[in-house]
This record gives structure tokens, sequence and C-alpha cells, in this order.
């Protein structure tokens, strides 16, 4: 197996991206592909004690979060991101992991992959943390605008990979909307609806975002404009919850006494809501798997997304993707 990474474009530059990729490979027993400024790439290899000797192409252009997706990926040919759908296109490997721009990694999957036929756009997923484990988020802000048809296309996508990814069979679906009854919401929401009840995936009904955090559902199904305000709001208010406990426990010597005692139980809800367990989520929809690595991912947070990717590979999601889609 062969997986192509692009090193270039995250927040903190290729040493994470280079060091979580041969992590992986040695973890995974796969060839890495590492596209970007060779001579970064080779720094970090040479500060390694890695065995495995990966390939790699050098190319100093990258695209911004701040550029145009869709005009940069025209017109950066050379660019690392470009590059790696390219070689992903032509069959040079078997698998895509980037934490570059997403827009930029939507669009160019879009006009280097394209999409699966039947579907009208790809969409990006999110992992989310709830009081009974993990849901999944669609689309998590990639297609701000969207017609019911679409959206529920990408719910039966979702199902489909959630079921892969967490063992669970006939996961739970629900739309988010400003209240629980079916008559709820404007006439997108209940269009959508009326959509999801018919389609093959288990809908139970509208969900309000206060259930979102207990699990009320393991696949959230919304636009990207709400997707990506509850993923906004939710980061906002956890960490505002972490500086409000932590200001509680220094307040007083008894409270601080507390906190040592509560530590191993706070470091594994800490661990639990962890993004750089899952590492990256994959853009559903596109004829190859490629993968999105959060823009700040450590070396341990790649590592993980690539595994993810190796999984998705392995259980041949697109596959059934295409399958589902094409007798939807």
């Amino acid at each position: 197996m062969k997986i192509l990474v692009d090193t270039m474009g995250s927040d903190k530059g290729s040493h994470a991206l280079v060091t979580g990729a041969m992590n992986a490979a040695t973890k995974w027993e796969f060839e890495p592909i590492l596209v970007g400024d060779e001579q970064e790439i080779t720094n970090v290899i040479s500060e390694g004690n890695w065995k495995i000797k990966p390939q790699i192409i050098g190319l100093n252009e990258v695209i911004s979060n701040d550029e145009s997706p869709t005009l940069a990926i025209r017109r950066k040919k050379d660019s690392s991101m470009v590059k790696a759908l390219e070689l992903l296109r032509d069959g040079h490997a078997d698998g895509m992991v980037s934490a570059g721009s997403t827009g930029a990694l939507l669009a160019g999957g879009m006009l280097i992959l394209k999409r699966i036929n039947g579907l009208k756009r790809a969409a990006l997923t999110s992992i989310y943390p709830t009081t009974k484990g993990m849901s999944l988020l669609v689309d998590a802000g990639a297609n701000v605008e969207l017609t019911p048809e679409t959206l529920t296309q990408f719910a039966i996508m979702a199902s489909i990979y959630y079921s892969n990814t967490f063992n669970i069979t006939n996961p739970r679906v629900a739309l988010v909307n400003v209240g629980t009854e079916k008559g709820k919401g404007h006439s997108f929401a209940q269009e959508t609806y009326g959509l999801l009840e018919k389609s093959p995936v288990n809908f139970i009904g509208n969900i309000e975002a206060r259930e979102i955090p207990f699990g009320g559902s393991d696949i959230i199904v919304c636009d990207g404009f709400t997707g990506n305000i509850i993923l906004k709001l939710t980061e906002g208010m956890a960490l505002a919850m972490v500086y409000r406990v932590k200001k509680a426990v220094m307040s007083s010597f008894i409270s601080k006494v507390g906190a040592l005692l509560i530590k191993p139980a706070l470091t594994k809800m800490k661990k639990d809501l962890d993004y750089r367990e899952y590492g990256g989520v994959p853009l559903l929809g596109l004829t190859a798997p490629v993968f999105k690595a959060h823009g700040s991912s450590d070396d341990y947070a790649v590592e993980n997304a690539i595994g993810r990717l190796i999984d998705f590979i392995k259980a041949d999601v697109i596959k059934q993707l295409e399958v589902e889609i094409k007798g939807e």
C-alpha cells in the first residue's frame, strides 16, 4: 500500500506531517510518498531513526488558507496539494492525507479526482465527541448552501462510513432543527426530513442543538453553514469550561487538593475529547480516498489520520458508496 502525504500548508509546517507519516509507516507498514519542500523533508528524515526510506517528491509551491480555493487549484499546478491529488488520480497511491486548506482540498478533489457518479457534491465530515462516544457531523463547513437531495446523499454516505469506522450497524441519523417535531423548521428542513424518511438510513427525526453533545444521534446532518457554527461554538464552549475549571481549582488550597484526587479522571476525559486520537476525516464522495487532517495537527494526529485512512481503504468504503448511490 502507498500513501501520499501533502507536507505543506499546515499550521505547524512540514515537521509534524513528515514525522507523523514516518511513525505511521513504521506502525502499519506502507510506503509513504512525501510531497513538499524537499529540503525540509530531508532535514526531518535525517533527524529520525526510521529504517523506512520514503519516496520524496520535491515541490515548493503551497496553497494558503486565504486564497480562493478553486483559483488556487487551477493556477498553482506545482503546489504540493495539486501534485498529490494528481498522483492519486493517476493510480500512483492508494490514498492521501493533507492538513492544508480545507476549501482547496475539497475543490481540488472535485476538479482533479471527480465525484462518484450520481453525486452533486462531496461532503466534509467531522468527528464530534459526546457523552455516549463519537458522533459524525456532516456537512462540517465545506458546503454552505445545499439542496435537500444533496444533504440526503450526505446522510447516506456518512452512515456507510460510520458503520465501517465504529463497527455500528444501522447508525442513528438525525437532522439538526429548531425542534424535534416533524413539521418544524424552514421549508429546506421540512423537505430534507421527508427525503430522509424515505432514504435507506436509520433516520430518527430532528435533533435540537442541545441534544447533540449528549449523543442524541450517531450522525448529525445539516448544511455546512450550520455545521461549522456548531463546531466552532462547541470548541469555544469547551475552552471556556476548561478556563473556568482551572480558575475554580486554583482558588483555594482545598480545591487544589481535590484536583489532585480527580486528576486521573480529568486526564481520561481530556483524551476522550482529543481530536488527535482520530487525526483526520474523509472527504466523502470523491472517487479516491482523501483524508483531511486538522490544520494544527501534530505528528501524533497525523499518524492517527493515516491509520484511519488505511482502515478506510481496507474497508473499500468508496466501492460501498458507489453501490449505494447508484441504487438510490
